[in-house]
């Protein structure tokens, strides 16, 4: 039987180079993954390319003679650009989705997957299942651009999907976390942001928390580690029959910011306090995942 060509965008990303590194181990498989003007990643078995995914051209060619897409490339970056320049997160990722929905179609890839992100959902006490999206109702204002980016991908893809030509799934995951996150203070995500400052601290300083203490307890976020992610992408490719799949992938139960610094503290073995800053805004949003679907399916 003849290896399946997969090609992981943004292979060299928090991600796509978990995704890589996991894929690269399946004897059926013969993976490529694309980087963006430099690469020091080195993986047995897996082919790197560059390639600027906002080029038509190149998005063409890498995505030739390809069985599996996989979308892990986009602009991130952490709680202060999305408080500050929301903006960033808009034009680029755009571009770069619409010409690789085109290229596979054109190119008769066999299957796109794309990771959404649980952002378009508003605040819940309760577990939200794919169905509780609500397009007719406002967005959290500071995920207006990003949640529209990513809501209108899956239209798109539902739509290359009704073409004929190639699968299309959607995970809506919610934060991920795990090896090769970044471990940033100002570009991290609150885990590995909160993991890097957590190490760096010397027994005795204080963890500071942006908001106040009675926000950041009923704050809670869905966190899912990367490889439970990577186990339900390689559900996906094996065992996925519908030309459109659409699934919540995460933990399913909501931890408060205060609740998850102190785990971290906690592991880290250090004797560290917690301070609060309401100078700084924060996402006074909580939601987690129902993933009964993705379970069922």
């Amino acid at each position: 039987m003849s290896k399946k060509k997969v090609l992981v965008c943004g292979a060299t990303g928090f991600i796509g180079r978990n995704l890589v590194e996991r894929l690269s181990k399946r004897e059926n498989l013969e993976v490529y993954g694309t980087y963006h003007e430099k690469n020091s990643v080195k993986i047995p078995n897996v082919e790197f390319i560059g390639a600027d995914l906002r080029d038509r051209e190149q998005v063409f060619n890498i995505t030739k003679n390809k069985d599996i897409v996989m979308h892990m490339a986009a602009v991130t970056s952490g709680s202060e650009d999305i408080q500050n320049r929301p903006y960033i997160h808009v034009t680029d990722n755009m571009i770069m989705n619409h010409l690789l929905l085109r290229a596979c179609f054109e190119n008769s890839v066999g299957h796109f997957i794309y990771p959404s992100c649980t952002v378009i959902y508003g605040p819940s006490e309760k577990g939200l299942k794919e169905k509780d999206f609500d397009p007719s109702k406002e967005m959290v204002q500071k995920y207006f651009g990003v949640g529209w980016m990513k809501y209108s991908t899956e239209k798109f893809s539902e739509f290359f999907s009704g073409l004929g030509r190639t699968k299309h799934t959607i995970f809506r995951h919610s934060n991920v976390y795990g090896p090769h996150d970044k471990f940033d203070l100002e570009k991290g995500h609150v885990f590995g942001a909160k993991v890097k400052e957590i190490m760096s601290a010397n027994d005795g300083k204080e963890i500071v928390i942006w908001g106040s203490k009675e926000d950041n307890d009923v704050i809670k976020r869905d966190l899912i580690y990367v490889e439970d992610l990577m186990d339900c992408i390689e559900m996906s490719i094996d065992q996925q029959e519908a030309p459109y799949g659409l699934y919540n992938v995460g933990c399913g139960k909501g931890i408060s910011i205060n609740e998850l610094v102190k785990k971290i503290i906690s592991a880290s073995g250090k004797k560290l306090g917690i301070a609060y800053d309401t100078t700084k805004p924060t996402m006074p949003t909580s939601l987690w995942l129902d993933c009964s679907k993705a379970r069922e399916e």
